[in-house]
Parts: C-alpha cells; structure tokens; sequence
C-alpha cells in the first residue's frame, strides 16, 4: 500500500500550504500486496505521490516485501536525479523522506484521503482487498483501483463506501507515461471524480474523465483496435511484422505523441466537416474491408514471435535492456512534450 500523509517536519514541499488545520492528516495511499508491491505500477505510484509532496505510506503483508520496494524506489529515483528526470520541487532525499511502509494495513490507511490499489488483475483478488479497506476507512478517503480493464461495477460491487470508489488507470511506464484513465461506478459521487482528478493534475498527471464504465476503458480499446488490424495485415501477408511496427513507430505515433486522432482529422482538411465531406467514403469502405477478430494463436504467433526475437531476443537480459531503452526514449519524449507549449 502506499500511502501519503504529510510533509516532513521542516520540509519546503508546497503541496503542503493547502493541507488542513494542524493534526490533521492529509495523504494519499497505494495498496500494493505482496504480489505486486515491487512491481512498476505500485513503484510508480508511490514516486509520483512523493513528486506532489504527499507522504506515502506503502502496505504489504510481509516486511521484507517493503524493505526490497523502499530499496527499488530508492534507487530508481536517484537515477532520475542524475539523468536529471527526477519530478516535482523537492530534492530526491526530501522524496524519499515521504515514502515508508507499514505492514498493518489499519495503520497504514488511518488518515489517509487516497488509497490506490495495485494488485495483480484478479477481479476475486481485488473485491477481497475493497472489501477489506470498506470495513475500516470512514467517509472521506477516495477508495481508487489501478486496474486496467475490471469494471467498476463488478470491482466495486456491494460495498458500503461504493460513492467514494473510482478507477484511476495508468499507463505502462506511469512515471514516463502520464495518462490517466478515471472510471466510475455508477454510484461514485461527483465529488469523488472531481477529487481524484485534482490530485492527479497535482502530481503532474493528464487525467481523462470517462462519462460511464465500458469493457476496456478507452486507452485499450483503441490499443486493441490498433493490435487487431496489425496482426491480420501481418497475418494476411500485406507486410512483414518489422514494417509494420516502423509504419507506427515512425508513422502514425509521430503525430499522436502530440495530438490525437481527432484533432489530426481536423487538422488534415479545413476542419472536421470538410474532413468528413472529404473522406468519409474512402474511410468506410476502408473500414468494411476489415476482417474478424483473430484468434492470436497458432502459425502466426509463431511467425511474429520470430520477427520480433530477431530484433530484441526473448531473454530477461535483453528484455530488460529493450524495456531500459524504451524508457530512456520516453523520458527524453516527456521531457520534449513539457518544452513545447500547446498553443
């Protein structure tokens, strides 16, 4: 769990000039289990709250899961200083001053106003841990789940704090990647939406406000869309698995790393309309000539599996350096995004 409180004694962290009167506890927790309380989701988290000036409290059942994710966090934020990504105004000590852990979960989420729940995808696995945290919070903390396709109506269901629960759902890396998708129940109140909202534009990250739940938020049904049509042009012949990878990389994603699809209409003709006067025909009939959802199995995985172990070698060691480098390109993309001012 990570959880955040309030500022060190003495710190200069300007979050903190908002908090409440004295003694009373502002923070914002992550729930991590064992399971997945070292894992990049929950790390992420817990680093992002700290760049906001938030103390963070992490929770697991077994100390030594703690110490091993204080050690992990500890290290890849003073990588980030050095290559000088490190986020937010504090100096990298006074981050790590605000993360801890704690392995009673009572403790670790008394006063706290956001706890963000990062366990494996396992929709038994997180109704358990909500319905846990429901017995024990009272009537403000905001109750967020990280998970990427669970509806919150399934995730949610039958608890008593049902209006403060949301889905906050981040993007692989969290730290590099600011996106954030907001689902609600169909009962979380608007206060609840507005709140985690707000504290994710704190800690620096682009949040989306999803109007109602639907299977696969938004960011994976067109990721699956994407995927789809890729692997039956690859899967029909049209073009070998490293072309196409290269018409995104070098095509398509150019564009979208800085506006979307949409405004990319817009601004291929003279606006929307004449976009849509313009091409709509040529788009449906392109669209009509789309084929069936594939199997992702068989012959073909084999032949895309590979193409792409020509290209990074399926071990740990050069997945781990691949994963490294894509990093390093998403920090330095990041770093470019917050240079260029939308005009």
């Amino acid at each position: 769990m990570r959880a955040a409180r309030g500022a060190p004694p003495g710190s200069r962290a300007r979050r903190w000039s908002r908090s409440p009167a004295a003694g009373q506890v502002l923070g914002s927790q992550p729930l991590c289990p064992r399971r997945s309380l070292g894992g990049l989701i929950g790390r992420s988290w817990a680093m992002l709250f700290a760049s906001g000036g938030f103390e963070v409290k992490l929770y697991d059942i077994e100390q030594q899961q703690i110490t091993n994710a204080l050690e992990n966090i500890r290290k890849e934020m003073k990588l980030l200083e050095q290559s000088g990504s490190l986020k937010g105004t504090l100096s990298v000590e006074q981050q790590l001053s605000l993360i801890s852990g704690c392995a009673n979960i009572a403790e670790a989420v008394e006063g706290a106003i956001h706890i963000q729940e990062c366990v494996p995808e396992n929709l038994e696995l997180k109704k358990k841990i909500f319905a846990q945290l429901d017995r024990i919070v009272d009537d403000r903390v905001i109750l967020s789940s990280s998970s990427s396709c669970l509806l919150p109506s399934k995730l949610f269901a039958g608890l008593t704090h049902v209006k403060q629960c949301i889905v906050a759902h981040p993007v692989n890396p969290p730290y590099y990647v600011p996106l954030v998708e907001l689902i609600p129940h169909p009962e979380t109140a608007p206060a609840t939406i507005d709140r985690t909202h707000a504290l994710m534009k704190t800690i620096g990250q682009s949040p989306v406000r999803l109007l109602r739940e639907i299977d696969g938020f938004v960011l994976n049904r067109l990721q699956y869309a994407v995927i789809s049509e890729a692997w039956r042009l690859v899967e029909g012949g049209v073009v070998s698995a490293r072309d196409l990878d290269l018409v995104m990389s070098d095509g398509l994603g150019m564009r979208y790393a800085f506006i979307g699809p949409l405004e990319t209409m817009h601004l291929n003709a003279e606006g929307m309309v004449n976009y849509c006067d313009r091409y709509s025909e040529g788009m449906k009939r392109v669209l009509k000539s789309f084929g069936p959802v594939p199997e992702f199995s068989g012959a073909t995985v084999e032949k895309v599996n590979q193409d792409m172990c020509r290209q990074v070698p399926d071990d740990p060691e050069h997945l781990a350096a691949r994963r490294q480098w894509r990093d390093d390109c998403l920090m330095r993309l990041a770093k470019l995004k917050s240079q260029v001012q939308p005009q």
